[in-house]
């Protein structure tokens, strides 16, 4: 049985080789995700644009830059566990 993970956010702008990559390694590891492109929005832009792309879970930053599969597969195993999943009771 697959676990529940969290609808996440992908924050990115369009032609960002970064971004392309980090969401080719979300769709490989069946992360549930939304993306959110940042151009034109002054507010986004001010909070992500330097940093995209940018993982979040609600107002929670978890990962930006670089997502390679490797942090990309840490960040899982923290969220599942994180929603208690293995856990007994």
């Amino acid at each position: 049985m697959t676990a529940p993970l969290p609808t996440l956010t992908l924050y990115v702008r369009a032609g960002c080789h970064l971004c392309e990559q980090a969401e080719a390694g979300l769709r490989a590891l069946v992360y549930r995700y939304v993306a959110v492109d940042v151009t034109g929005n002054a507010d986004l832009e001010a909070r992500y644009g330097h940093d995209v792309p940018v993982l979040t879970l609600g107002e929670r930053v978890l990962l930006k830059g670089v997502l390679g599969r490797g942090r990309l597969s840490a960040l899982k195993v923290q969220l599942l566990r994180e929603a208690g999943v293995g856990r007994s009771g």
